[in-house]
């Protein structure tokens, strides 16, 4: 019988409260994302994926606001931060500066992203057939960090490669004492189309002697309560189906439901207001461009209102968009 999603479960040292975690959302999960799925419930909340080498390095950008954590994060549960790259020497450097300049709770290592920019480095998914240096990788991150450090990978490379995840996983556990694994068992090369394997996410589930977090096709409460006891998992990490759609937090862990329309359009205000406290309104306006669309359609907006959202400058005038198309729900 699995435990309650709404029940705690250790990582490492560390007791997260519940089960349902926010995965990272490369070139979106700033702390106003993560603060957000905070709110409604997540047990823990991992960031965008920030390179080593730029942290190394010292890149201004990098270190001083994708690194940047807000003080309400922690409230609820732990915060990990996500970081790429092949360089060990390079990552136990990186790893060093989070655990100095962030209160970070964990280190997340992507050992999964198929786009081709990481890969062609030799990190993100490319690692799955560099098991050797992925280890050294991890391995580097606990010892420069002294956090648990934890492993999002892919199932392999290609459709139908079922071994070189599943195998690098045990590697990472039992050569690299990494903490837990976040397990997406689809190939990179399909990214999120097709079916997730959960019959290979369960087998690494039954083998691996340490935590295995499920993500991949994870939409609705039903997509995660299915999921969940298929595979006998012990947390789920909800990534794409919580894009603009902190409810499902909630839904997922029988806090509440589907939202109102007020509901909806309060919560874009809310990422609008955080957004502009992170990025100024200027940067804030551009950002949010890819935001909009998910909360237009709940508000039953069509392809003229998402259209007009998409030519706007700043925050404001979205917000006058907003206003002028919306009158009865702003009101």
């Amino acid at each position: 019988m699995q435990p309650g999603l709404d029940t705690p479960w250790q990582l490492g040292p560390i007791t997260v409260p519940n089960r349902v975690l926010l995965a990272p959302l490369a070139g979106i999960g700033n702390w106003c994302v993560r603060l957000q799925a905070k709110r409604y419930g997540a047990g823990m909340a991992v960031s965008e994926m920030v390179s080593s080498f730029a942290i190394h390095h010292g890149n201004e950008k990098t270190c001083l606001e994708m690194l940047r954590l807000h003080p309400e994060e922690r409230d609820g549960g732990p915060v990990a931060i996500q970081l790429f790259g092949q360089d060990p020497d390079v990552m136990r450097s990186a790893a060093a500066h989070v655990r100095e300049h962030t209160d970070v709770d964990v280190i997340d290592l992507n050992m999964g992203c198929p786009v081709p920019k990481v890969a062609k480095t030799g990190a993100g998914a490319a690692m799955l057939k560099d098991p050797d240096t992925a280890v050294a990788v991890a391995r580097a991150a606990r010892e420069g960090s002294g956090l648990p450090v934890t492993v999002k990978l892919r199932s392999g490379l290609v459709p139908g490669d079922t071994t070189s995840g599943y195998e690098l996983a045990h590697r990472l556990v039992e050569e690299a004492g990494v903490a837990a694994i976040a397990f997406h068992p689809r190939s990179a090369k399909v990214q999120h189309k097709g079916v997730p394997d959960y019959d290979l996410a369960a087998r690494l589930v039954e083998s691996l002697p340490a935590p295995v977090v499920l993500t991949g096709g994870l939409h609705t409460r039903e997509d995660v309560l299915r999921a969940y006891e298929h595979t006998g998992a012990a947390a789920v990490m909800l990534a794409r189906g919580a894009l603009g759609n902190p409810w499902l937090f909630r839904e997922v862990l029988g806090t509440g439901a589907a939202p109102t329309q007020e509901e909806v359009l309060g919560e874009l205000e809310w990422i609008m207001d955080r957004t502009v406290e992170h990025l100024g309104a200027v940067r804030a306006g551009r950002f949010l461009r890819k935001f909009y669309p998910w909360y237009v359609d709940r508000l039953g907006g069509g392809k003229v209102l998402q259209g007009a959202l998409q030519q706007t400058d700043d925050v404001e005038a979205a917000r006058a968009v907003l206003a002028g198309a919306l009158p009865a729900v702003a009101a």
